[in-house]
């Protein structure tokens, strides 16, 4: 078994408790998962909190240190987010990042005011003290900003780190009470000495261990699934893809026999796949799998249905409903175990709810079949042990467990399949011949030698259609989507820039090959502002 940097499932707040772990309280920034990367890849494990969350019970958690996030607010704000005051006299190190440094200043007796000028984007970070949380971060290292207020007088105790041209008190620190604050963000790729500034927070301020691995998270996942389980029977709804191929793996290890897997064949994979699925668990892995052929029944289902939400919640209450048919079946199960991932969850919820206070804090952008189409009267109970896991995590936990490359290093495929790569009404027509281009996309990128380089490739068909001309004949017919993107974790991604000579070969053996088709265009919208996804 290989020993990778992995965080540890945590799905109750008893589970901290002697552990030692990184936490964030989030203020509403868009990189609170990322500092919870960031801190993970140090092999210190970190979770995101709201920043609701009071000195008391962060005292029973005990973490060996708190990172304060950044935030759309302004500190002096009416109904701006507050943290607990209590929380400085914890005794435990505090890093607070941009809003966080801001609250810090502000509520430990400092000044905060509305800058002169913002600072967003790049900028050359002077170190003042190259010790203690800026060691070996390099004078006149770029840093990312993105502040329109600035620290303009210190609470007593503290000491200016670093500036930049803009910022006086670019970073600071209260030597004596371990808290420190950046007004720029070390957790995004851009700021260069970023890393080596949450390393000094981890391991030399926190004086954090770099103990959980990928070992680790699969040894304590296979103890949390016997103890909640013990005895009883697991359904898992299996896919073929990296997230549920590794759940297999990880449940088979943990329960043996206990665990029954089902594919569901619901008519919207991509061309090949149910058969070298079947092939691959029940020949060579040696687990059997139960198929269910329901192509017809959820193709019926989403007859005339256009709306993306509605695809996605109809195909979602279709699954449970055949789970629990099929499982009356095979015979009775207690727990149903889903793939379900961390972005998954953030991006679905429709609050990032408080745990105390039930309010809301952000918005869903859409619902992933994972977590958007469970019924309230779901008679299974929920196994879930990914669901604080990033992608490229769940990728080293397969390795881990033994799952081929064929599955580990295979592209995000969504829930709904080629049910939400098709806008508007599906229907057989249209999933033929999405089906066709898409398993052209794939395959030129894989003779490119491009799969591994982009997070996803794929061909999406839209609901219009265009003139064209072939063999000088008028023709009417649809266009395809080709979409490429790289990225991490999938919470953000840039579309590729893969050489023209491919998009034109891919282009070519669509329109000449795919029936149906007379027009490729290439989508070059990054995430934010688009989703990676059209539905």
């Amino acid at each position: 078994m290989t020993t990778e940097t992995l965080s540890p499932t945590v799905t109750a707040p008893d589970s901290r408790v002697n552990r030692q772990f990184i936490a964030i309280l989030d203020f509403g920034s868009q990189y609170s998962e990322l500092i919870a990367r960031r801190i993970r890849e140090t092999q210190v494990y970190s979770e995101v909190l709201s920043y609701r969350t009071s000195a008391e019970q962060l005292r029973q958690l005990s973490p060996k240190g708190i990172i304060l996030s950044g935030g759309p607010s302004s500190v002096y704000a009416d109904g701006a987010p507050l943290c607990d005051p209590e929380l400085w006299n914890l005794g435990v190190p505090v890093l607070g990042v941009c809003y966080g440094m801001q609250l810090m200043v502000q509520q430990l007796g400092g000044l905060v005011e509305a800058a002169d000028r913002g600072e967003y984007g790049k900028a050359a970070l002077f170190v003042d003290d190259p010790t203690d949380l800026l060691t070996n971060v390099e004078d006149g290292s770029t840093m990312w900003m993105s502040h329109g207020d600035s620290c303009t007088q210190l609470p007593s105790g503290f000491e200016v780190l670093a500036h930049t041209d803009n910022t006086p008190c670019a970073a600071i620190a209260d030597h004596q009470r371990k808290l420190y604050g950046v007004q720029f963000h070390p957790e995004v790729v851009h700021s260069v000495g970023g890393a080596a500034l949450i390393r000094n927070f981890v391991y030399h301020i926190c004086q954090c261990q770099p103990t959980w691995t990928t070992e680790a998270f699969v040894e304590e996942a296979v103890r949390e699934v016997r103890a909640r389980v013990g005895d009883k029977r697991v359904l898992l709804a299996l896919s073929g893809g990296v997230d549920s191929s590794t759940l297999a793996f990880l449940l088979h290890k943990a329960i043996g026999d206990n665990l029954t897997c089902m594919f569901i064949d619901q008519g919207f994979m991509r061309k090949g796949e149910p058969e070298r699925l079947l092939k691959l668990f029940q020949e060579e892995f040696h687990i059997p799998v139960e198929y269910v052929n329901a192509r017809r029944r959820f193709i019926n289902a989403v007859d005339g249905v256009a709306d993306p939400e509605q695809k996605r919640k109809i195909i979602g209450h279709e699954f449970i409903a055949v789970f629990e048919e099929e499982s009356t079946r095979l015979g009775p199960f207690d727990y149903l175990a889903q793939g379900t991932l961390y972005p998954d969850v953030i991006e679905s919820a429709d609050t990032n709810m408080d745990p105390k206070t039930g309010e809301r804090v952000a918005v869903k952008i859409k619902s992933h079949h994972n977590v958007g189409g469970l019924p309230d009267n779901l008679r299974f109970k929920l196994v879930e042990p990914l669901r604080k896991l990033f992608k490229d995590e769940v990728r080293k936990v397969g390795r881990a467990l033994g799952l081929p490359e064929e599955i580990v290093k295979r592209q995000p495929f969504p829930g709904p399949g080629l049910a939400i790569r098709i806008l508007g009404e599906i229907t057989d027509e249209r999933l033929d011949i999405l089906r066709d281009a898409d398993l052209i996309v794939r395959q030129e990128i894989n003779r490119a030698g491009l799969y591994n380089d982009v997070w996803q490739a794929f061909a999406v068909l839209l609901p219009v259609r265009s003139v064209g001309v072939m063999g000088d004949k008028r023709t009417y017919a649809y266009p395809i989507v080709l979409r490429m993107v790289t990225s991490e974790d999938g919470m953000t991604a840039d579309w590729a820039r893969v050489p023209y000579d491919l998009l034109e070969t891919i282009s070519n053996r669509i329109v000449n090959e795919v029936e149906g088709v007379n027009r490729v265009v290439y989508d070059v919208t990054s995430k934010p502002p688009g989703t990676i996804e059209w539905e």
